[in-house]
């Protein structure tokens, strides 16, 4: 019996090439789970294969500018001319169902949400040590060694900004990983503060 009924908001963050993805994927195949991946919205054009809803809301920049106006976003940014955001109404939607949302997010963009959702569960991931992210982003194969050297020196900044998480997990073995954050979610809903009100109500019936 779950006494909190709204769902949580759960914000996997942490380094460019930590893994968050890797992880992430690796929660949604986790058995008889209640996730759902947040959809962010863009003004980029779509690309083929895409498709609306599921990898983007696809939306023009005069929406998309009007929309921050109105403070329909969680966090947004700009990125090579376009705009990308986290739209608040469609993560309160599936919430109010009571399902589990998950966002993956740089830390930048992690720490706008957390001056907007403070009841939102914020987990910061690591590697086991620098050395290995190193490695990973490395091993990637897809960025030269000048701009790996630019990420390292970005993540000697992030990992300073832990102390702004609720959690710190880390990325020692990807399952292990996506096994401690199913474990905090399942804690998360057992939280006094989550369920008092529930669980008043219940017993006085």
């Amino acid at each position: 019996m779950k006494l909190n009924q709204r769902g949580l908001l759960v914000v996997i963050s942490g380094p460019s090439g930590v893994g968050k993805g890797t992880v992430r994927r690796a929660l949604f195949n986790m058995p008889n789970h209640d996730l759902v991946y947040s959809v962010s919205m863009t003004t980029r054009p779509v690309r083929e294969g895409e498709i609306e809803g599921v990898d983007y809301y696809f939306v023009d920049k005069e929406t998309f500018l009007r929309r921050i106006q109105e403070n329909k976003f969680l966090e947004w940014a700009e990125f090579v001319g376009h705009y990308y955001g986290t739209p608040r109404d469609k993560v309160d939607e599936q919430l109010d169902l009571g399902k589990e949302v998950v966002l993956e997010i740089e830390v930048e963009g992690a720490l706008q949400v957390r001056k907007q959702m403070k009841e939102a569960v914020f987990i910061f991931l690591v590697p086991p040590g620098k050395l290995a992210l190193y490695d990973r982003l490395k091993n990637r194969g897809t960025e030269s060694m000048n701009m790996i050297n630019k990420r390292m020196r970005k993540a000697e900044g992030e990992f300073l900004l832990a102390h702004k998480y609720d959690y710190i997990v880390v990325n020692d073995e990807v399952n292990n990983a996506a096994d401690r954050i199913m474990a905090i979610i399942r804690a998360e809903h057992a939280r006094t503060e989550r369920t008092i009100h529930n669980y008043i109500k219940m017993i006085g019936e």
